[in-house]
């Protein structure tokens, strides 16, 4: 674990969803397989359909006008299926639409978020998705979560500003009164390294690189060393 210390303690702590509380990589890759098995394609490697469609995806959400993000995954999943040979059909689409609000917490998280309710934080959500896409994610987290912001909300996706910026606004924050928790170098640490918000980066030991020119305030490999990290800086009385 790095780290380094502030004084203040933050009244918000906000979090990115998939990845950091929801378990996205691996929801994503069960379904482009069954996707791949549904279209007889079990040669091709679901990650690199994945590559493709994050691709598409990354470029569609800072590409104007602002889609919602619904109708940028059906055109990521068309243009990726295309790019590799495969015919798309509207249910492919809405396959990954409804799997992505299905997809559960990382196991440590739901006690973890109750043990910082528990501390006297609110929780906030920002993330890069739809109100009605992520309400069944948001279920799935014990009620412990005060408020959520979406791109959609905003009508900008990280690493764009606007919607870190919106989510501030909504708080009635500045940044010192917000510790961001993020797993997403190239979405979350840029904000921060542009912004200059507090931030810590959750390395579950993806593929996932961190920023080069960057140093998060600490690096865990989950949730769960969040309240230990939150004690060291004497946020926390437990």
């Amino acid at each position: 674990m790095t780290m380094t210390t502030s004084p203040t303690r933050p009244r918000w702590l906000t979090f990115d969803c998939y990845g950091t509380l929801i378990q996205w990589d691996e929801g994503l890759l069960d379904c482009v397989r069954g996707l791949l098995q549904h279209k007889s394609r079990t040669d091709l490697d679901a990650d690199r359909l994945i590559a493709v469609y994050d691709r598409h995806e990354h470029r569609l959400e800072q590409t104007p006008p602002y889609r919602s993000f619904a109708d940028i995954s059906r055109l990521s999943m068309s243009l990726a299926l295309e790019a590799l040979g495969m015919p798309f059909e509207p249910e492919d689409g809405e396959r990954l639409i409804r799997r992505i609000g299905k997809m559960p917490p990382f196991p440590e998280v739901v006690a973890t978020l109750k043990w910082l309710k528990q501390q006297g934080f609110m929780l906030c959500i920002v993330s890069n998705t739809d109100d009605d896409i992520i309400a069944g994610n948001v279920a799935q987290l014990g009620g412990c979560i005060d408020r959520v912001i979406t791109a959609q909300q905003a009508q900008a996706y990280k690493p764009n500003h606007q919607l870190f910026l919106h989510a501030h606004q909504q708080l009635g924050v500045g940044i010192d009164d917000v510790l961001h928790i993020c797993a997403s170098p190239h979405l979350d640490l840029e904000a921060a390294k542009g912004m200059g918000f507090r931030c810590v980066w959750i390395d579950r030991g993806t593929r996932r690189k961190p920023l080069p020119d960057y140093t998060p305030d600490a690096t865990l490999p989950d949730l769960a060393h969040v309240p230990d990290y939150l004690r060291s800086l004497g946020w926390a009385n437990e």
